[in-house]
């Protein structure tokens, strides 16, 4: 039966130390992985935490039942806590994101100013990324269609007003444009010193009120800000008259969702193809509906898992 593990279980179960033959290689062995795959029936799916990250893990959780697979949810919304558990085999498998977590293994690995390894390119990003797993015990699962990165919108009647359809047109209106988004976006080259230095967008200002947050999304619908940083799964954009402009020069990672697994628990080719299903039918349009089901309609993320399932006739 799957069962959602409450945070402070999952802190403890964390916190204390891993027992039998189920835990992944030790850091003394990390680029030591010879064993062969493993292929627990019983297996826990983490979550972070998010409605995005519920959605994922209740799917993955889902398809390997279907697969014959025991199942049970553990959400931990700290990827410092769940990565560690991931890799000694308390966790079996998580949704992560191509890039984001490509660099964070890289930091974890060379120290946090490391240069990063995560690129527009998927490819060149996947490589990356399973050369820092592999070490880790870790086997990163093929990607899917769906995606979810940085994005940019502005509202529908500005777009039409001058004629925008991408951050290159933006660039070419010599509009100037204070930015609503995380204050770290001063700083990030993805945020607006790229968009300054690829689109050439005059970016006069960051206005802190937090990457996708309805305060920042207000601020654009209000004309206060012109732009807003949101991700490319936002699904509540039409409620504030937004529309996205796309990257048409990617100045975006590839943060395509991919599943992570335990080697000596989940490596299998099992698990790989039960959770592999769900690569043949989810794309982002998807997911940001599946989103807004649960934040905007207040649905359970398990029921709109199931139900996109059956729908898709994966179940």
């Amino acid at each position: 039966m799957r069962r959602r593990a409450a945070l402070a279980a999952a802190l403890l179960a964390l916190a204390a130390p891993a027992t039998g033959c189920a835990s992944g290689p030790s850091l003394e062995d990390q680029g030591q992985v010879t064993a062969p795959p493993g292929d627990s029936k019983n297996l826990v799916v983490g979550s972070a935490g998010f409605t995005e990250s519920d959605l994922l893990a209740q799917m993955y959780a889902l398809l390997l039942e279907k697969a014959g697979y025991g199942t049970r949810i553990l959400t931990v919304a700290n990827r410092e806590l769940y990565e560690p558990a991931l890799e000694s085999g308390q966790i079996d498998v998580v949704p992560e994101y191509a890039a984001t977590f490509a660099d964070w293994l890289n930091a974890k690995k060379h120290g946090a100013d490391a240069r990063p390894v995560g690129s527009p390119d998927l490819g060149t990003t996947m490589r990356a990324l399973r050369r820092l797993a592999t070490p880790r015990g870790l086997t990163v699962l093929d990607p899917g269609k769906a995606v979810d990165q940085n994005a940019f919108a502005v509202t529908a009647s500005y777009a039409a007003r001058y004629r925008l359809k991408t951050l290159s047109d933006l660039g070419t209106s010599r509009q100037k444009v204070r930015l609503a988004a995380g204050d770290e976006c001063v700083r990030r080259p993805y945020c607006a010193p790229g968009l300054k230095k690829v689109y050439g967008i005059d970016i006069t200002g960051v206005d802190p009120k937090g990457v996708g947050t309805t305060q920042a999304k207000k601020a654009v619908q209000s004309g206060q800000d012109q732009m807003v940083l949101t991700t490319s799964t936002d699904a509540t954009l039409d409620d504030f008259g937004l529309v996205l402009l796309k990257d048409d020069k990617h100045l975006q990672n590839a943060d395509y969702i991919v599943p992570v697994v335990n080697r000596s628990q989940a490596g299998s080719e099992g698990v790989a193809a039960a959770l592999g299903r769900l690569n043949t039918v989810l794309n982002t349009a998807d997911l940001a509906s599946m989103n807004e089901q649960v934040d905007s309609w207040r649905r359970l993320p398990q029921d709109v898992a199931r139900a996109y399932l059956e729908d898709k006739g994966l179940l």
